[in-house]
């Protein structure tokens, strides 16, 4: 069972307790600051003590267990991940100066303790050892161990003396960037803000839209903010931004926006929020990592520990999806021009990025009379949850209950629920679903919370997920209205969850998400956003929040019809973020004739069809790969997306409204890509479930490329 506090919880701070759900009051900056150095300093003298019980058993000539050297090995780092892991999570969704200050105070002895162990020689050579006796282990314990041994390899464990000094100065060095680029990118999106007083300048903005800028009025500066009568106060963030782009006819403002949007943190107009100097800095250190590693370049660390297996590989399946997009990109932007045309529009023969998102709104409600603002009031939050839970419940066999009042919470938007598996608890999860600009970092993510093990004494820990989105909030008596993109990433984020809760690995290390090469962990992500598509799912969950009357059949229609539409500009866009990701990861160096931004611009020539405007500093709040776990990897997005569409294609090979079928192949996923986690190689996970290896066949079918 889940539990939030231990019957010794008492007499230890809660930031060390290490287990159970975290009471996240009590983890303020302050037990930050007064309580790591305690924690890292007992975990120190724990690997040290581990170190002597290893080199004693060398020296007595011991043979050595698994229970001997890779349990205590993980205990040591669950206990760092509980509580470095629950600062980090509070610095991502309840953002503070002062939290972020101790964050950043303490993270040098974090990385310095990762490096210690790491490169241990001792634990080195312990698990050598029991690679030379891996007869006597299972199939997962053989990867985990392999992978721990490659990890430590990629830590530097064989560097030495002045080597692994400079190792270590710049794995202390990249965590600080990295978190210094975050921060800043989240500031730039903060310190941005547009007060909109005369009702010209909200011209063609939906009524939801209006709300959301009245609210953001209010909660800034005044008070007596009507979403009628104004003012109306825009922001950098996405329920904001992405609309105001969308709806608004007034083109001088939607410029004015979108270069605020992809200038940020680029240093522009003399700003002290300037990332250019940290992405040089980033980039250059981390070949600098692959050389002392034996590597060419960072690409090639990264690649070390995926599914593809070679950056050969990845541009290879790149340059097939930009080859069948491309042609498709350039005429859908043509028919935005003749769109524009027919309106009058004086920018129909110079479109620019800030027009995009306009016209093809307005092409899109046109060719399928489907209006996307229209269809908010039918996606409540609360509908759309109960939809959710009820396809998990018909594919997976699963139950998902509130259980708001059985967990402590870090903010009152957060909602926790319980899965439970015949009547029996089986993971826990939190969801936090709105946007809150000022404190909470955008995007969507899933994290953990608690991981599925085994206590010391044989208890089992249930696993517990994080699910974050940054959906557009309540607005008084009416409640969060979600654009179909907003139900999309929800169920994204969820397909996360589900492969972390529904895990059948007890083995920590190779359960749920853990173990799961990066290029394949989006699998069960992209697979649960095939199901908005579904009839079944999306006209269950799809009533109106008043009336409660369902969403007409016509505009169920008109969705799928549209699901395509703008799929070429949609593929290129992700092509263009991998390409510039893993070239600059592989060619960029200081000593190269170019900066990477021309390297970007250079590759945009054959990945986008409007070329980037002068302004655009998009690598300044590119966070995936400067702040996040994907340098290198972006194109794990894509390469996820062939592996999620094959799965989906094997419900629609049974016929998705042969309920029967439908429940027996997902019971079958659930055996498989849920529950296996990392405990197998991922080709041979989705074998077990397709029988078969992966096509890119569905993928460009279900992207509307198929003609190309």
């Amino acid at each position: 069972m889940i539990t939030s506090s231990s019957s010794s919880a008492t007499t230890i701070p809660e930031i060390l307790r290490g287990e159970g759900l975290p009471v996240f009051e009590a983890i303020t900056p302050e037990a930050v600051s007064r309580h790591i150095p305690e924690l890292m300093a007992e975990l120190n003298a724990e690997l040290s003590a581990l170190e002597q019980k290893l080199e004693h058993s060398f020296n007595s000539g011991s043979t050595l267990s698994w229970s001997a050297v890779m349990d205590p090995l993980q205990r040591l780092g669950e206990r760092l991940r509980w509580s470095w892991g629950v600062v980090s999570h509070l610095n991502g969704v309840c953002n503070s100066p002062e939290l972020r200050e101790a964050h950043a105070a303490q993270q040098a002895v974090v990385v310095q303790f990762g490096n210690r162990a790491g490169q241990s020689q001792l634990i080195y050579r312990a698990l050598k050892h029991l690679e030379a006796h891996q007869d006597q282990l299972d199939a997962a314990q053989q990867r985990i161990l392999a992978a721990e041994l490659r990890d430590m390899q990629l830590r530097g464990v064989g560097l030495s003396g002045a080597e692994q000094e400079a190792f270590n100065a710049a794995s202390q060095e990249l965590a600080e960037l990295s978190t210094r680029f975050g921060n800043q990118v989240l500031d730039a999106t903060n310190g941005w803000t547009l007060t909109l007083s005369q009702a010209g300048d909200v011209d063609g903005l939906p009524a939801s839209l209006l709300d959301q800028l009245a609210q953001a009025a209010r909660q800034s500066s005044d008070a007596e903010a009507t979403a009628e009568n104004g003012p109306w106060l825009l922001g950098l963030d996405m329920p904001r931004y992405a609309p105001f782009l969308k709806y608004s006819r007034r083109r001088d403002l939607r410029e004015q926006v979108y270069r605020a949007h992809v200038s940020r943190a680029s240093g522009k107009a003399g700003s002290e929020l300037n990332n250019w100097p940290l992405i040089e800095r980033i980039l250059t250190l981390r070949r600098e990592q692959a050389r002392r590693l034996g590597y060419a370049n960072w690409a090639e660390v990264s690649l070390a520990a995926k599914m593809a297996d070679s950056e050969s590989a990845v541009e290879a399946l790149l340059e097939e999806l930009r080859a069948a997009a491309y042609p498709v990109a350039k005429a859908e932007l043509q028919a935005l021009a003749e769109c524009a045309r027919r309106h009058g529009a004086p920018e129909a023969d110079d479109l620019q990025p800030w027009d995009v998102s306009f016209w093809a709104e307005k092409l899109r409600q046109e060719s399928f009379e489907l209006d996307s603002e229209a269809l908010r009031p039918y996606f409540p939050l609360p509908r759309v949850l109960e939809g959710l839970f009820g396809l998990c419940e018909r594919l997976f066999g699963i139950t998902i209950a509130a259980a708001d009042d059985e967990a402590p919470l870090w903010h009152p938007d957060v909602r926790f629920f319980r899965i439970l598996d015949n009547g029996q608890p089986l993971a826990g999860f939190y969801l936090d679903p709105y946007s809150r600009p000022g404190s909470k970092r955008g995007g969507a993510w899933m994290d953990e919370c608690l991981v599925r093990s085994r206590s010391a004494d044989g208890t089992a820990v249930l696993p517990v997920a994080y699910l974050i989105c940054n959906q557009s909030p309540p607005v008084g008596d009416t409640p969060s209205l979600m654009t179909f993109e907003e139900v999309e990433t929800l169920f994204h984020e969820f397909g996360h969850g589900l492969q972390h809760m529904l895990t059948t690995v007890d083995r920590p290390q190779a359960a749920g998400i853990n173990g799961v090469e990066w290029d394949a962990v989006e699998l069960p992500s992209q697979f649960m956003e095939n199901w908005c598509y579904d009839r079944a799912t999306l006209m269950g969950m799809a009533r109106h929040w008043q009336s409660g009357e369902p969403m007409p059949e016509q505009e169920f229609r008109k969705l799928l019809a549209a699901r395509t539409f703008m799929g070429g500009a949609a593929t290129l866009r992700q092509v263009h973020f991998a390409m510039v990701d893993l070239r600059l990861h592989s060619q960029w160096h200081p000593g190269c004739s170019q900066t990477p931004e021309q390297l970007r611009r250079e590759i945009a020539e054959g990945t986008t069809v409007l070329a980037p405007i002068d302004d655009d500093a998009f690598l300044c709040s590119f966070g995936h790969i400067f702040a996040g776990g994907y340098a290198a990897g972006y194109y794990s997005y894509k390469w996820a997306e062939v592996l999620s569409a094959d799965a989906f294609s094997a419900f629609e090979e049974v016929g998705l409204e042969n309920e029967a079928q439908i429940r027996e192949t997902g019971r079958r996923f659930r055996d498989t890509v849920l529950s296996l986690g990392g405990s197998l190689d991922p080709k041979q996970v989705f074998e077990a479930f397709r029988g078969r290896q992966p096509s890119s066949e569905a993928l460009i079918r279900h992207s509307g490329l198929v003609a190309v």
